[in-house]
Order: C-alpha cells, then sequence, then structure tokens
C-alpha cells in the first residue's frame, strides 16, 4: 500500500472503513454460528420431548399391567382403584415436595443488582 499520496483523513477513513467492514463480518459469523447451535438445539429438545413421551407411555402401560397382575387377586374395579390411589399418593408427594422447593426460589438477582448498584456508585464518584 502505497501511502505517500495519502492524507491523515484519508487514513482513517480508510481504517474506519476497514473496522467497519471486519464487525460485519465478525457479526455474520456470529450469526451463523448461532443458527446452527440452534438447530442442534432444537433438535436435542425433539429427543428429549419424544423420550418425555415414550416414558408417558411407559407409565401408562405398567400401570395397566400393576392393574391387570392385581386383578388376579382382586376383582379389576379395586384393582384399577388401587393403582389410581398409588399414583395419587406419589403426585400428592410429588406436588408438596416441589412447592415447597418453590417457595425457597427467590427470583431476584441479588449479585446482579449489587454490582449494578456498586456500578452505580462508582458512576457517581469515579475517583473513588
Amino acid at each position: 500500500m502505497d501511502t505517500t499520496g495519502e492524507s491523515l483523513g484519508d487514513l482513517v477513513a480508510e481504517l474506519t472503513g476497514d473496522l467497519s467492514k471486519l464487525m460485519r463480518q465478525e457479526l455474520e459469523l456470529a450469526k451463523a454460528e448461532i443458527r446452527q447451535e440452534a438447530v442442534k438445539a432444537g433438535k436435542a429438545t425433539g429427543m428429549l420431548a419424544a423420550a418425555g413421551f415414550a416414558g408417558y407411555l411407559t407409565t401408562v402401560l405398567l400401570s395397566f399391567a400393576l392393574v391387570f397382575a392385581l386383578g388376579a387377586v382382586v376383582p379389576l374395579g379395586w384393582a384399577a382403584l388401587i393403582v389410581a390411589v398409588l399414583w395419587g399418593i406419589a403426585g400428592a408427594v410429588l406436588y408438596a415436595t416441589g412447592r415447597a422447593r418453590l417457595r425457597t426460589v427467590d427470583p431476584t438477582p441479588e449479585r446482579t443488582v449489587e454490582t449494578l448498584k456498586e456500578d452505580a456508585e462508582w458512576a457517581k464518584h469515579p475517583t473513588k
């Protein structure tokens, strides 16, 4: 690059243009990478959803198997009621446990709030 005939303004303008082009290219690269990762995440999420559905069907079919197994000992209606009560108890225990844990969740990002307060204080008095 022959810079003998270029002024400082021309050099700054060229540098600014090059930096702008570089930033656009970096932004496009970042977008492409994010799109690629989003596709991978979408496929993985679909697989997890299918696994959850398969687990649900397994639970339903095992419940039916238990009903019929108990049906060999007690009438089928009572066997179905026993399995339903067992699922009701499991649901109640899971509900109570989940509710208790949810009460301990604090949605406020305490560290972030503290850091923001410190930043605001520093901005007011940057020399301290």
